[in-house]
């Protein structure tokens, strides 16, 4: 029997992941996942594609979801008050046009700091009605493509021995950001089979597979790029039909519902018959 091993929220796109016990999953992902995004001068959304220490500042939001704290080494913290209500602006993910509420000089001035470049904090409008493609749609804040980004463990451990046996050091979860890890079976990428499945009160549904990009080659825990690891091992025997490099699934959320570390997971539907225990 699988179960959640991880559940790990991203407020700031691009930045730190909050680990968490357990979480209300939203239509739009784990609760305030991606709600904030960094961007430049132009409007279009800072990532660790380009901006590698985004990895290294930490958000952290008060219980009561009206206060948000950016902290970062050598850097300090800022703390502001969310901001629901003033003024939209454009903003982009990848060129794709959407609406954001800035959230002030103070965050703006910490952030362009602690970047080295020019850049404001936006928050997603309440209003915002964003539709993703896929198997099953679904709708999400900020995130590249879909709400949920689930790994199994058993998929790590596969790719990590990979590495190993190539002479490559072993890499942390972290390198792909996902929001749920699951654990409890052996074989890897089993996950790319569901296609609805239950966890807690809430339930998921396949969107599509995960593309991977130079973000999995930064380093979390320092912000720094750090080798050609993992896309060399992946593009070895993790090749789509379009020549995307693979590696976790994309799930849309079709019933939310709270969920916790340790729940079993149920899964609704394969595709194809289920695989044995």
């Amino acid at each position: 029997m699988a179960t959640v091993l991880e559940l790990t929220s991203y407020p700031v796109k691009g930045c730190a992941g909050v680990p968490l016990s357990d979480a209300l999953l939203t239509e739009a992902g784990l609760r305030h996942d991606r709600s904030f995004m960094v961007i430049g001068e132009d409007g279009e959304c800072r990532t660790q594609r380009r901006d590698p220490r985004l990895a290294v500042i930490r958000p952290a939001i008060d219980l009561d979801g009206t206060r948000l704290t950016l902290s970062a080494p050598g850097e300090g913290e800022v703390a502001i008050d969310i901001d629901t209500t003033s003024a939209r602006r454009e903003v982009q993910v990848f060129h794709n046009p959407f609406l954001g509420i800035d959230q002030g000089d103070d965050a703006a001035t910490w952030l362009s700091q602690a970047l080295g470049a020019p850049s404001r904090l936006v928050r997603v409008p309440p209003e915002h009605d964003r539709v993703t493609e896929g198997w099953i749609p679904g709708t999400c804040g900020y995130a590249d493509s879909g709400a949920v980004h689930l790994v199994s463990r058993a998929s790590l451990d596969g790719l990590n021995q990979r590495i190993d046996e190539a002479g490559g050091t072993a890499l942390p979860m972290n390198r792909f950001r996902p929001g749920i890890v699951l654990g409890g079976w052996d074989e890897p990428h089993r996950e790319d089979r569901i296609r609805r499945i239950a966890i807690g009160g809430a339930e998921l549904g396949f969107a599509k597979l995960t593309g991977r990009c130079v973000v999995t080659t930064v380093d979390q825990s320092k912000g720094v790029k750090a080798g050609p690891e993992p896309l060399r091992t992946l593009a070895g025997y993790r090749r789509g039909p379009d020549g995307a490099t693979l590696f976790g699934c994309q799930f849309s959320v079709t019933r939310a519902g709270k969920l916790a570390v340790g729940d079993e997971v149920d899964v609704i539907e394969w595709d194809g018959p289920p695989p044995g225990e």
